[in-house]
């Protein structure tokens, strides 16, 4: 879905949001979507620090990153959020954060989002 949707579609408040999010080796980058079709598209490359994250660390910023650019839509409203992580969906569990983990999740606390773990390098439903 990153590179083959044809045309995003207008976001309705009224309608489910899903978050899809993905790390690569230069960036990261999220789709917006609502009933299958995409509303929008975020990317951006690695900083300099970044590209010696770990790879839970690199997921949790693309979810940041996309949360952040998209929180218009999201504030006060339940969203299912996909990833290929599966780490994270145990992520408010966790007893030691470091303080960059602590940050993102004091974030990510003020959403009200179900996280579904996606087996595979390609996601499907995104």
């Amino acid at each position: 879905m990153f590179t083959n949707a044809l045309v995003l579609r207008i976001a309705y408040l009224d309608k489910d949001f899903v978050i899809c999010t993905n790390v690569y080796k230069e960036g990261l980058g999220g789709i917006l979507m609502q009933e299958g079709q995409v509303v929008g598209y975020v990317s951006r490359e690695l900083n300099g620090h970044e590209v010696n994250y770990v790879t839970r660390d690199l997921e949790l910023d693309a979810i940041i990153h996309a949360l952040k650019m998209w929180r218009h839509y999201l504030i006060d409203k339940k969203f299912t959020l996909m990833t290929s992580h599966g780490g994270l969906k145990y992520l408010f569990d966790q007893p030691k954060l470091n303080a960059r983990q602590a940050r993102w999740l004091a974030t990510l606390s003020k959403f009200d989002f179900e996280i579904w773990y996606i087996k595979g390098q390609r996601k499907q439903g995104c």
